[in-house]
């Protein structure tokens, strides 16, 4: 079975280069309509200039595709609705929206400074927020939607000097979480990309011998997979170097100790038995936390 987009629109943000040009011209080539979003500024968010974004939307064009450039920053909620009402202007749906803009501003949390920790949460996080938030009522009223936001193994499982970007990436699979439940009755699905690939903002993280093996275009069908007619939903995949995986939140049966003056020591001391991995679930909704606690509290007395 082909996975194919005729008749669909898709934005694509950061897709001026790396991973998000890839996406794009994939999508493009597989029959969408593709806006080509991109500010066009450095690796740390400074600067800007649209040359990237049209260059790309020229690159889908020469090759048959459709496409539009927008040089919005994903930061300007008024910038991203504008980009939409030129989508809806040219196309009259958005069926697709990946959220891959980004940038860096790595340094260890006691060197960072806060206006760094915040413009990273502002384009990462904020910025997915604004696009998701210019779309969604379009894909409420057509009931259709793909929604891809892009985490980050730093936001799931932590590295060093990568707080702020850290904390965004996993502020987003929270913010997949709850849309997808959302966004169910609309058949808007809405997951995660965890992509591990040579782009400018790995070049300088990673070994040369590891570069070779992240080739970019690696990733971009596990994006088409998220994407597709029959895609998933609250998923959080993980691609690299040709292999994919995927990432759980996941959910201890741990105990119950009740509230009593020892409570503390008590889980202190039982913290291996707290984590044991046997029997954990994959919750559907925040729900099941509380239902789970309740439910051992009420055998307990019961």
């Amino acid at each position: 079975m082909s996975i194919r987009f005729d008749g669909r629109v898709a934005i694509v943000t950061g897709a001026g280069g790396g991973l998000g040009r890839l996406h794009a011209l994939a999508l493009a080539a597989r029959g969408a309509a593709v806006v080509v979003n991109d500010l066009g500024g450095t690796i740390d968010g400074t600067g800007g200039a649209p040359i990237a974004a049209h260059a790309v939307a020229e690159e889908i064009r020469a090759a048959g595709g459709k496409a539009i450039a927008s040089a919005a920053s994903v930061t300007d909620f008024a910038a991203v609705q504008s980009m939409v009402d030129a989508a809806m202007r040219e196309w009259g749906r958005v069926d697709i929206l990946v959220n891959n803009a980004g940038i860096l501003r790595d340094k260890s949390f006691a060197k960072m400074e806060l206006a760094d920790f915040r413009l990273v949460m502002d384009v990462h996080l904020m910025g997915a927020v604004h696009c998701t938030k210019a779309v969604w009522e379009i894909m409420r009223a057509q009931n259709y939607g793909r929604i891809v936001m892009t985490t980050s193994s730093s936001g799931l499982f932590g590295n060093f000097g990568q707080a702020n970007y850290g904390a965004a990436k996993m502020a987003l699979v929270g913010f997949m979480q709850t849309l997808s439940i959302e966004g169910a009755k609309n058949d808007i699905r809405v997951n995660c990309l965890s992509p591990t690939a040579a782009t400018r903002m790995t070049e300088k993280l990673l070994p040369e011998s590891m570069l070779r093996l992240l080739e970019a275009g690696a990733v971009t069908p596990g994006l088409l997979a998220l994407v597709g007619e029959d895609a998933p939903t609250r998923a959080i995949l993980c691609a690299g170097a040709g292999s994919f995986e995927r990432a759980h939140v996941t959910l201890t049966q741990g105990i119950h100790v009740g509230h009593d003056d020892d409570t503390a020591e008590q889980i202190a001391a039982r913290f291996d038995e707290i984590s044991s991995r046997d029997g954990e679930t994959v919750p559907e909704s925040g729900a099941a936390q509380s239902t789970l606690e309740i439910g051992k509290a009420m055998r307990a007395a019961g």
